[in-house]
């Protein structure tokens, strides 16, 4: 009986333990997490800013932080955001998320619960945006810093792994931190092919929706909506893979649909910028003087481009300067099964000094391009997680 009754003690002080050590791990060092947290950084969700500079932060989905400035994910360290987390920018052009070379990020939304990074106020530009930093190669030179955030990207690691993202919207984004920097809705600098990205929406922000700056991370099912210069843009030598992508300029506002370019100041650098993307619809907002312009292809840039639906600019492709004409004459630059909906010149060219040249052999035309999946209405997958489309 006494054997009995010291089991019984036994088992619920053993209870208790547990229980005791469940929930003293609930919100692990103060990070207000689901769990997993193995960080020193101390997160507050009403002032959610500093430098995570070890171990993992994971936020949690039922509260709202507060983006009151930066936030950066240093080497070594991981920040992990749930399906249904909401951060809000209230710091204007000092509120942006930034990864850096060696840290990793990782958005696990979902359809049903995407992760989303809106302003305080629903105007472009509100707040910075989110900026990855990898060690892919770049054609600025062997490494550089970036435009924002002031961070070291580029290097030779082709598998560079930054983490992953999966159902994200970023909104509201784009601030003007100076002159010469701007924030995109997400800014790639040197991200590599380890890095996986796939459903993001980049809407409504001051700049560009995503910019690829060098590296080779590749891309899958990206909406770019309703941003003020262009949707999609690359430079610095980047090479991805990619498909579906899906963009709608707002009727007042918005240059390109795509603005492509190799290196501003070495045409020829290396690597040369030359993408693969399949299955495209870019949507302007009508002919408006010389703008908006469905692709810009310029300073070198090669691509191989297929099943594009372009409608309503005024331009479908504009490519300048001979290095990248030269890709034009040899196919490296070629954009293939291309559908024009109210399109008032297919296509225009001018080298180097300035002298128009027939660039026509850029495309090729299918009255039955599919585009992103559905033409110019929002494709399926992009169904359910979007928004203002």
């Amino acid at each position: 009986m006494k054997k009995t009754i010291r089991n019984v003690f036994g088992i619920l002080f053993l209870s208790t333990a547990v229980l005791l050590t469940s929930c003293d791990n609930s919100d692990d060092k103060g990070n207000g997490g689901d769990g997993g947290n193995t960080s020193s950084f101390v997160v507050k969700p009403t002032d959610f800013q500093g430098t995570i500079t070890n171990g993992v932060v994971t936020l949690n989905a039922s509260v709202e932080y507060q983006l009151t400035g930066k936030l950066v994910v240093a080497n070594g360290a991981k920040l992990v955001i749930p399906a249904g987390t909401k951060i809000v920018g209230t710091g204007g052009t000092s509120a942006y998320i930034a990864v850096a070379q060696g840290a990793k990020i990782e958005i696990n939304g979902t359809k049903e619960k995407p992760v989303i990074m809106t302003g305080k106020e629903q105007i472009p530009g509100n707040w910075g945006g989110l900026v990855i930093c990898g060690k892919a190669p770049i054609n600025k030179g062997t490494t550089a810093t970036s435009e924002v955030a002031d961070l070291t990207y580029g290097g030779t690691d082709v598998a560079d792994n930054s983490g992953s993202i999966r159902y994200l919207r970023i909104e509201y984004s784009g601030a003007n931190f100076s002159s010469e920097k701007e924030f995109n809705g997400l800014s790639l600098f040197g991200v590599g092919n380890g890095t996986s990205i796939e459903y993001v929406q980049l809407h409504n922000g001051s700049d560009d929706g995503i910019e690829f700056f060098g590296g080779t991370v590749n891309t899958k099912y990206i909406v770019a909506s309703n941003n003020e210069d262009d949707q999609f843009d690359w430079t610095e030598g980047w090479n991805g893979t990619n498909e579906f992508w899906y963009s709608k300029q707002r009727q007042d506002a918005g240059n390109r649909g795509i603005e492509a370019d190799n290196n501003a100041n070495n045409h020829d650098a290396s690597p040369r910028s030359n993408p693969t993307i399949k299955n495209v619809t870019l949507i302007g907002r009508g002919a408006v003087g010389d703008e908006p312009q469905g692709m810009k292809l310029r300073v070198g840039t090669y691509a191989k481009i297929d099943n594009v639906v372009l409608s309503n600019f005024n331009v479908g492709f504009d490519v300048e300067h001979d290095a990248t004409i030269a890709g034009v004459t040899a196919g490296s630059l070629k954009v293939t099964n291309v559908k024009f909906e109210n399109v008032v010149t297919k296509s225009k060219g001018k080298n180097t000094a300035g002298e128009a040249v027939d660039v026509s052999a850029v495309f090729t035309e299918n009255a039955s391009a599919t585009g992103a999946g559905n033409g110019t209405n929002v494709p399926t997958w992009a169904q359910g997680w979007t928004t203002g489309l």
